[in-house]
Protein backbone atom coordinates (compact mmCIF):
# COMPACT_ATOMS: atom_id res chain seq x y z
CA UNK A 1 0.00 0.00 0.00
CA UNK A 2 2.88 2.21 0.92
CA UNK A 3 4.06 2.14 -2.96
CA UNK A 4 0.63 3.15 -4.40
CA UNK A 5 1.05 6.60 -2.45
CA UNK A 6 4.88 6.59 -3.50
CA UNK A 7 3.69 5.89 -7.62
CA UNK A 8 1.08 8.58 -7.29
CA UNK A 9 3.48 11.10 -5.41
CA UNK A 10 6.15 10.69 -8.38
CA UNK A 11 3.20 11.22 -11.17
CA UNK A 12 1.66 14.14 -10.00
CA UNK A 13 5.73 15.09 -10.02
CA UNK A 14 6.24 14.55 -13.63
CA UNK A 15 2.67 16.34 -14.47
CA UNK A 16 3.84 19.49 -12.66
CA UNK A 17 7.45 18.88 -14.94
CA UNK A 18 5.52 18.45 -18.05
CA UNK A 19 3.19 21.83 -17.05
CA UNK A 20 6.35 23.47 -16.14
CA UNK A 21 7.89 22.27 -19.45
CA UNK A 22 4.44 23.53 -21.26
CA UNK A 23 4.51 26.88 -19.34
CA UNK A 24 7.96 27.35 -20.51
CA UNK A 25 7.34 27.41 -23.93
CA UNK A 26 4.49 29.65 -24.27
CA UNK A 27 5.36 32.29 -21.67
CA UNK A 28 9.28 32.09 -22.87
CA UNK A 29 7.82 32.87 -26.25
CA UNK A 30 5.58 35.99 -24.96
CA UNK A 31 8.48 37.06 -22.68
CA UNK A 32 11.10 37.21 -25.86
CA UNK A 33 8.73 39.60 -27.93
CA UNK A 34 7.91 41.60 -24.47
CA UNK A 35 11.49 41.67 -23.50
CA UNK A 36 12.03 43.07 -27.16
CA UNK A 37 9.94 45.80 -26.36
CA UNK A 38 11.17 46.49 -22.76
CA UNK A 39 15.06 46.04 -23.66
CA UNK A 40 15.29 42.96 -21.54
CA UNK A 41 18.29 41.45 -22.38
CA UNK A 42 18.18 38.41 -20.92
CA UNK A 43 16.19 37.30 -23.31
CA UNK A 44 18.51 37.74 -25.97
CA UNK A 45 20.44 34.62 -23.38
CA UNK A 46 22.05 32.13 -26.32
CA UNK A 47 21.30 29.44 -23.55
CA UNK A 48 17.79 30.45 -22.53
CA UNK A 49 16.59 30.35 -26.66
CA UNK A 50 18.40 27.14 -27.58
CA UNK A 51 16.50 25.28 -25.00
CA UNK A 52 13.14 26.85 -25.85
CA UNK A 53 14.07 26.50 -29.72
CA UNK A 54 14.77 22.67 -28.70
CA UNK A 55 12.10 22.35 -26.64
CA UNK A 56 8.85 23.24 -29.20
CA UNK A 57 11.36 21.15 -31.36
CA UNK A 58 10.90 18.21 -30.00
CA UNK A 59 7.07 18.76 -29.40
CA UNK A 60 6.86 19.00 -33.13
CA UNK A 61 8.61 16.16 -33.93
CA UNK A 62 6.67 14.26 -31.83
CA UNK A 63 3.36 15.46 -32.76
CA UNK A 64 4.34 14.47 -36.53
CA UNK A 65 5.44 11.29 -35.74
CA UNK A 66 2.41 10.42 -33.33
CA UNK A 67 4.83 9.86 -30.85
CA UNK A 68 3.07 10.47 -27.41
CA UNK A 69 5.26 12.23 -25.10
CA UNK A 70 7.55 10.41 -22.58
CA UNK A 71 6.47 12.37 -19.73
CA UNK A 72 2.94 11.35 -20.29
CA UNK A 73 3.84 7.80 -20.69
CA UNK A 74 5.59 7.89 -17.47
CA UNK A 75 2.99 9.51 -15.54
CA UNK A 76 0.44 7.18 -16.43
CA UNK A 77 2.62 4.46 -16.04
CA UNK A 78 2.77 5.15 -12.73
CA UNK A 79 -0.73 5.96 -12.49
CA UNK A 80 -1.22 2.58 -12.97
CA UNK A 81 0.71 1.42 -11.07
CA UNK A 82 -1.02 3.10 -7.94
CA UNK A 83 -4.00 2.01 -9.29
CA UNK A 84 -5.36 5.25 -9.98
CA UNK A 85 -7.30 5.84 -13.38
CA UNK A 86 -5.02 6.96 -16.52
CA UNK A 87 -6.29 8.88 -19.54
CA UNK A 88 -5.28 7.62 -23.21
CA UNK A 89 -3.61 9.79 -25.83
CA UNK A 90 -1.35 12.90 -25.09
CA UNK A 91 -1.20 14.80 -22.27
CA UNK A 92 -2.03 18.38 -24.52
CA UNK A 93 -5.02 16.34 -25.60
CA UNK A 94 -6.46 14.89 -22.55
CA UNK A 95 -5.84 18.37 -20.16
CA UNK A 96 -7.37 20.55 -23.25
CA UNK A 97 -10.12 18.12 -23.27
CA UNK A 98 -10.72 18.53 -19.56
CA UNK A 99 -10.30 21.82 -19.25
CA UNK A 100 -11.64 23.65 -21.96
CA UNK A 101 -13.74 20.68 -23.21
CA UNK A 102 -12.16 20.81 -26.99
CA UNK A 103 -11.40 17.60 -28.99
CA UNK A 104 -9.46 17.61 -32.62
CA UNK A 105 -7.87 15.21 -34.01
CA UNK A 106 -4.17 14.82 -33.84
CA UNK A 107 -3.46 16.12 -36.58
CA UNK A 108 -4.90 19.62 -35.46
CA UNK A 109 -2.43 19.78 -32.24
CA UNK A 110 0.49 18.94 -34.82
CA UNK A 111 0.00 22.03 -37.08
CA UNK A 112 -0.77 24.07 -34.17
CA UNK A 113 2.56 23.08 -32.61
CA UNK A 114 4.32 23.37 -36.11
CA UNK A 115 2.97 27.27 -36.06
CA UNK A 116 3.96 28.24 -32.93
CA UNK A 117 7.23 26.37 -33.46
CA UNK A 118 7.46 28.86 -36.73
CA UNK A 119 6.78 31.67 -33.81
CA UNK A 120 9.69 30.70 -32.34
CA UNK A 121 11.93 30.09 -34.64
CA UNK A 122 10.67 33.73 -36.24
CA UNK A 123 11.51 35.27 -32.89
CA UNK A 124 15.46 33.87 -33.65
CA UNK A 125 15.46 36.42 -36.59
CA UNK A 126 13.42 39.22 -34.73
CA UNK A 127 14.69 39.27 -31.44
CA UNK A 128 18.38 38.31 -32.55
CA UNK A 129 20.09 35.98 -29.53
CA UNK A 130 23.23 36.91 -28.21
CA UNK A 131 26.06 34.94 -29.41
CA UNK A 132 28.10 32.51 -27.43
CA UNK A 133 30.95 33.79 -25.51
CA UNK A 134 34.08 32.12 -26.01
CA UNK A 135 34.97 32.96 -22.20
CA UNK A 136 33.51 33.72 -19.30
CA UNK A 137 32.11 37.29 -19.24
CA UNK A 138 32.88 37.65 -15.51
CA UNK A 139 36.85 37.23 -16.18
CA UNK A 140 36.29 39.65 -18.51
CA UNK A 141 37.45 43.43 -18.29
Amino acid sequence: MEFEALYSLFADAILVTHVAFAIFLVLGLILVFVGKFQSWQWVRNPWFRVAHLSGIGVVVLQAWFGVICPLTIWEMDLRAKAGETVYDGSFIVHWLHELLYYQAPAWVFAICYTVFAGLVLASWFLVRPRAFSAGSERGAS
